[in-house]
C-alpha cells in the first residue's frame, strides 16, 4: 500500500453535549456528538417505559366495529 494514500491516524478527542470528553484513535482530531454513554437514557437507566397496552386498548375502543 502507498503511504501517502491514507490519512494520518492518531489520537482524537470526542466531546459530548453533556460535557464528557473521551480520547480514542481516529483520522479526525476532534469529534462533537449529541449523546454519549454517560448521558444516553438507555445506558444510564433513566429511560421511561411506554405503556403500549393502554394505547392498544384505546385504539380498539375508538375504532371497534359493532357486531351486527
Amino acid at each position: 500500500m502507498k503511504k501517502e494514500g491514507h490519512p494520518p491516524y492518531g489520537e482524537a478527542h470526542v466531546t459530548c453535549a453533556c460535557g464528557a470528553v473521551r480520547t480514542l484513535r481516529s483520522s479526525v482530531k476532534t469529534i462533537h456528538v449529541n449523546t454519549c454513554s454517560a448521558c444516553h437514557p438507555y445506558y444510564t437507566g433513566k429511560s421511561t417505559f411506554v405503556d403500549a397496552t393502554g394505547r392498544v386498548d384505546q385504539f380498539n375502543k375508538r375504532y371497534r366495529r359493532d357486531a351486527r
